[in-house]
C-alpha cells in the first residue's frame, strides 16, 4: 500500500498539523478522526487494514486528519462563542489547506471528495458535507451525533447554528445547494447497542429531515448487539464503501 505523511504549519490554525495519505489512485475520502483523535487514529485501530482491498484495487485513496476537537466544541472550559471561533479555524484549514491537497494530490482540480468518520468524527463529516455540498458529493457518517447543542447547552449563536446539522438543515432553501445535496450520496448509520443511545435518537431526526427535504439518503440503522466501538466500525465503514460504489 502506498502511503504518505504530510506535516505543515497551519496558518488558519497556528500550530503544526499532520495528516497520512492511503493509496495512489481512487475516490478520495477525507475520514476525520473521532473526538480529539489524531491522523494516525485510523490505522492505529484497524480501519485502514479493513479497506485496505479498497485502497489496493484504486477504489480509493484515504486522507486522515488530525482533530482539534478539545481546542473547539470538546472545550468545556471555554465560552460556546470562543469554541466555535475556533472550529471557524478549522474549517479554513479544511477548506483552504486540506481539500486543495488532496484536488493537488488526485491530479483533478475539479474533484468531489467522500466525507466520512465515527462518532464524533462522523459529526464532522456529515456537517462539511452538508455545508458545503460544492466540494463533497458523498458521506458515510457511522454512530455521530448531529445537534450541536449536545456540546454546548441551550447556547445558539450563528456560529452553533450554522455548524449544527440538525438546526442548519432544517431551514435551508437554497435550491442550489439542495439540489446538489439531493444529487449526492448518503449513508449515516449507527448501531443500536451499547453507548449508542443519543446517537440513535440525532439519526432519527436526520432521517425526519432528510424526509421532509426530499433528500434521498441511506439511513440504516443497524442491530441491538452494534455497539459504539472500533470492532463494528470496521465491520461497518468497508461495507458501505463497498455499497455506495465510491
Amino acid at each position: 500500500m502506498q502511503i504518505e505523511y504530510h506535516k505543515w504549519f497551519s496558518t488558519s490554525l497556528q500550530k503544526d498539523m499532520e495528516l497520512k495519505i492511503y493509496g495512489y489512485y481512487g475516490k478520495p475520502i477525507l475520514l476525520f478522526p473521532t473526538q480529539g483523535g489524531r491522523f494516525f487514529e485510523s490505522e492505529d485501530f484497524g480501519i485502514i487494514d479493513a479497506l485496505s482491498s479498497f485502497i489496493n484495487n484504486g477504489r480509493i485513496k484515504v486522507f486522515t486528519i488530525d482533530s482539534i476537537d478539545f481546542e473547539s466544541w470538546s472545550n468545556q472550559q471555554a465560552h460556546p462563542a470562543d469554541r466555535g471561533k475556533r472550529y471557524e479555524a478549522y474549517e479554513n484549514y479544511i477548506l483552504d489547506e486540506v481539500l486543495p491537497l488532496i484536488r493537488n494530490h488526485c491530479h483533478q482540480q475539479d474533484i468531489k471528495v467522500c466525507s466520512g468518520g465515527f462518532s464524533m468524527g462522523a459529526y464532522h463529516a456529515a456537517n462539511f458535507f452538508f455545508k458545503h455540498p460544492e466540494q463533497f458529493d458523498a458521506v458515510i457518517a457511522i454512530s455521530g451525533m448531529y445537534d450541536l447543542q449536545r456540546l454546548v447547552g441551550d447556547y445558539m449563536d450563528q456560529t452553533v447554528y450554522f455548524n449544527s446539522p440538525l438546526h442548519f438543515l432544517q431551514n435551508l432553501q437554497d435550491e442550489k445547494l439542495l439540489l446538489q445535496i439531493r444529487s449526492s450520496k448518503i449513508i449515516i448509520a449507527v448501531g443500536q447497542g451499547a453507548w449508542e443511545q443519543e446517537m440513535i435518537a440525532d439519526t432519527q431526526k436526520m432521517q425526519q429531515l432528510l424526509n421532509e427535504k426530499q433528500i434521498a439518503a441511506w439511513i440504516d440503522f443497524w442491530g441491538s448487539d452494534v455497539s459504539h466501538d472500533w470492532p463494528w466500525w470496521r465491520k461497518m465503514m468497508p461495507y458501505f464503501v463497498d455499497k455506495i460504489g465510491v
